[in-house]
């Protein structure tokens, strides 16, 4: 029988989003107001979900304090009151829309994680905006 077991979390963060290759004019059109050079904040919402066997042993899935305290060093001290681009090697080179900081997420937790176990991140950008990344 498999279960899903999830943490929520929080992180505030500001970005930009575009590409140096392309002129102002066509960030702009492409990404309007999120292309702004002094950059922009969001208070993002996460959701981190692991998905898999009840240990007969244990009766968890994953042991919520592990999860919780894996949220918080490997994305809450990475990302929280970070400019991104700026400060966050991962966007450096990666626009960090956030479709790309989902995948950021899922990949600094990935290994820290049973690979018998399922991942599911879901990053809600406002609260009508959200992506969800399952690897």
């Amino acid at each position: 029988m498999k279960v899903k077991v999830s943490r929520r979390a929080h992180f505030n963060a500001a970005h930009r989003l575009f590409r140096p290759d392309w002129d102002e004019q066509q960030n702009n059109r492409v990404f309007g107001k999120c292309n702004n050079p002094n950059y922009h904040g969001h208070n993002y919402e996460l959701i981190v979900g692991v998905t898999g066997e009840i240990d007969e042993v244990t009766g968890f899935v994953m042991d919520m304090k592990v999860l919780k305290d894996l949220i918080r060093n490997e994305v809450e001290e990475a990302l929280d009151h970070k400019n991104l681009n700026l400060e966050v090697p991962e966007f450096r080179e990666l626009n960090p829309t956030a479709e790309n900081i989902a995948v950021v997420i899922w990949n600094k937790l990935r290994p820290h994680i049973d690979g018998e176990h399922a991942l599911e991140v879901v990053l809600y950008e406002t609260p009508r905006n959200f992506v969800t990344y399952t690897g």
